[in-house]
C-alpha cells in the first residue's frame, strides 16, 4: 500500500495505554512514516512500549497528566515546528482502526484545507451509553453554534489542516478541547467532512477509559454554554458576513 504525503504526520496522545499503544503506533506506521506520540504523564509502561518498537518516532513527554486537549496542543506545536501541513490524530486505546487512515486521506486529498472526521456508529455492541448520550448532546449544540450538522463531534480520529490553525487558540485542556476546536474552525469557514469508520469497544470488564462522566460532562456543558454566548456575538455574525460576501 502506498504511503501518504510527507506533509502529514500522525499525533497519538496517550495516558496509561501501555497495553495498546504500541500496537496502535505499529499499525499507524504502515500508512504514515512520521508519528508523534504525546505521553501525557503516563505512570505505567507506556514509555517503555513505544521506545522499543524498532523504528523511529517522535516522543513528547511530560510527567504530570494535563489532559487530552493539552496533549493535542503539544502535538500540534511539535508538528508545526517539524514543518508538517496536516496532522492525523487517533486514540491510543485501540478504539480506532489505523487501517481506516486511507479513507480519511482520500477525502483530505480531494478536499484540500478541510477537516476530515472519522465518524463512528453511535449505537453498536459494547458502546457505553454515556458515550452515546454525550455525543448526541455535543452534536446538537454544535449545530446550534455553527449551523453545521455532524454525526460525531467527539471522535478522536481526524485530519486537521495544521497550516490553518496558527491563530486558533484552545481555551480548554481536556476532552472538550476537540469540540471547541471544531467550533472555532467552523466559524473560521473551514469545511468539515465526516467519513464513516470502524470502531472497537472492548467488553466492559476489559475497557480502560479516562472519561469521568460527571466531571467531563459538566465541563462539556460549561463549554457549550460559553460557546453559545460567543456564537451570538462572534460566531454567527462571522458566518452571516461570509455568506453575504460570497
Amino acid at each position: 500500500m502506498s504511503r501518504l504525503s510527507n506533509k502529514i504526520c500522525a499525533i497519538i496522545p496517550t495516558f496509561n495505554n501501555g497495553g495498546t499503544v504500541a500496537n496502535v503506533v505499529r499499525r499507524t506506521h504502515r500508512f504514515i512514516d512520521d508519528i508523534i506520540v504525546v505521553v501525557d504523564g503516563s505512570t505505567d509502561n507506556t514509555l517503555e512500549q513505544i521506545t522499543s518498537l524498532g523504528f523511529v518516532i517522535t516522543i513528547v513527554f511530560y510527567t504530570k497528566n494535563r489532559g487530552k486537549g493539552y496533549a493535542l496542543k503539544q502535538g500540534f506545536s511539535k508538528a508545526r515546528s517539524m514543518g508538517f501541513d496536516y496532522v492525523l490524530t487517533l486514540d491510543a486505546d485501540g478504539q480506532h482502526y489505523p487501517e481506516n487512515i486511507p479513507l480519511l486521506m482520500k477525502q483530505s486529498k480531494y478536499n484540500s484545507g478541510c477537516i476530515v472526521l472519522g465518524s463512528r456508529v453511535l449505537v453498536q455492541d459494547n458502546m457505553p451509553r454515556k458515550n452515546t448520550f454525550a455525543n448526541r448532546f455535543s452534536n446538537f449544540w454544535f449545530t446550534v453554534q455553527t449551523g453545521v450538522s455532524l454525526p460525531d463531534t467527539q471522535t478522536g480520529m481526524r485530519i486537521y489542516p495544521l497550516y490553518k490553525m496558527r491563530h486558533t487558540a484552545l481555551l480548554t485542556d481536556r476532552y472538550e478541547a476537540e469540540l471547541e476546536l471544531l467550533v472555532f474552525m467552523s466559524w473560521a469557514g473551514t469545511k468539515i467532512i465526516p467519513v464513516p469508520i470502524d470502531v472497537y469497544y472492548p467488553p466492559k470488564n476489559e475497557r480502560i477509559s479516562h472519561f469521568k462522566p460527571f466531571r467531563d460532562f459538566t465541563r462539556i456543558s460549561i463549554l457549550n454554554t460559553f460557546l453559545c454566548l460567543l456564537a451570538i456575538v462572534y460566531g454567527w455574525p462571522r458566518i452571516i458576513i461570509r455568506k453575504i460576501i460570497r
